[in-house]
């Protein structure tokens, strides 16, 4: 989807302290073998501040660094990977209450990892029907009974965060180029596999391990012969989109300043620079992302935020972001810097 009138006003996130993995191995929660594998260092850990208010805080700096009233939202999309409050309570509405008002329509989507990916395009089409600003939101806390952050991914430890971005339809710090999205629903069983339908494993207490799921599904195809199609696909459709979303930007891989993957292994993180773009690996934000664990949907506007602050991009700049989720779901977008933004260059990144 080219999205050459849409801008990136602001952006915000809540990161809580973090964790080594030196004490999760201590704890017998993480293994030598897996530090040494993966190369991860520590994990944002929030305790028990709820998603919800995670998201708020994300929020409220992104509105506030956007220059827009709250009162001039038109939108409000909500997306997140794990459980945010009561059942069937609508966690978007808390946000909405505390911050944007009654005056904007609001909603969740579950779209996994890639949500404000899948938030981006929606957004960037309702505001094309004569609308302003939407503000996109993302949290997480997996710290949870129902879950393992240290074993719940395959190459990954689920790390707590949120974050947002206010996406304006009037000049901002960036330019939101490209933003595009494919699925692999033959792959759908990826997070599935072996787990039935019915009753939902939530309301039985069951655990999440889409580790798990993910290996037994990896071995079914490679066992059923012609089940290593689909792991093939997933790799054709990758690169597909990822060329789709340089081209509606109109730049090419050697264009790329910098990659912001999901928070996972190096070894994905290589894989799509160094193979895919034919890029450094140093360009990828792996070494920031190492430190916080994959974070949900948050994990590349959190190092969005985290560049720009730092002044690792810069007007002219251009970021790729990637990232897949179940379904499964592909997505990759192309950020254009236009200019530094005011708390980019204040003590603190305050607005």
């Amino acid at each position: 989807m080219e999205t050459a009138d849409m801008y990136i006003s602001g952006v915000g996130s809540y990161v809580p302290a973090t964790v080594g993995v030196d004490d999760a191995v201590a704890a017998g929660r993480y293994t030598a073998e897996e530090v040494e594998l993966h190369g991860l260092v520590s994990v944002a850990v929030a305790g028990d501040v709820p998603a919800p208010e995670m998201a708020l805080r994300a929020a409220r700096t992104a509105v506030a660094r956007s220059g827009r009233s709250p009162t001039e939202l038109d939108l409000l999309l909500y997306t997140s990977t794990w459980h945010q409050g009561p059942e069937g309570w609508p966690p978007q509405s808390y946000v909405q209450r505390h911050l944007v008002g009654d005056g904007v329509l609001s909603t969740q989507l579950k779209q996994g990892c890639n949500g404000m990916f899948t938030a981006l395009e929606l957004a960037a089409s309702y505001l094309r029907g004569g609308h302003l600003a939407a503000l996109l939101v993302t949290a997480d806390n997996y710290g949870t009974p129902l879950v393992d952050r240290w074993r719940m991914l395959p190459g990954a430890v689920a790390g707590d965060a949120a974050s947002a971005v206010v996406l304006d339809t009037e000049a901002g710090f960036a330019r939101l180029a490209s933003v595009c999205t494919a699925s692999v629903s033959q792959a759908e069983e990826m997070h599935r596999c072996a787990e039935p339908l019915f009753p939902p494993g939530v309301t039985e207490g069951r655990t999440v391990d889409f580790a798990a799921h993910n290996d037994v599904f990896r071995r079914r195809a490679v066992v059923e012969g012609d089940g290593t199609g689909v792991l093939v696909t997933l790799d054709e459709r990758m690169a597909e989109v990822i060329d789709r979303a340089l081209s509606e930007a109109g730049i090419k891989a050697g264009d790329v300043t910098r990659v912001a993957c999901m928070n996972t292994s190096q070894e994905i993180a290589d894989q799509i620079c160094e193979h895919r773009l034919g890029i450094p690996a140093s360009r990828s934000t792996w070494e920031f992302g190492r430190t916080l664990g994959h974070c949900g949907a948050s994990d590349q506007i959190v190092a969005l935020e985290h560049l720009v602050r730092g002044g690792e991009l810069g007007p002219g700049d251009h970021l790729l972001m990637f990232a897949y989720g179940p379904g499964v779901t592909i997505s990759a977008a192309v950020v254009e810097i236009l200019e530094s933004p005011v708390w980019s260059r204040t003590r603190g990144g305050d607005a």
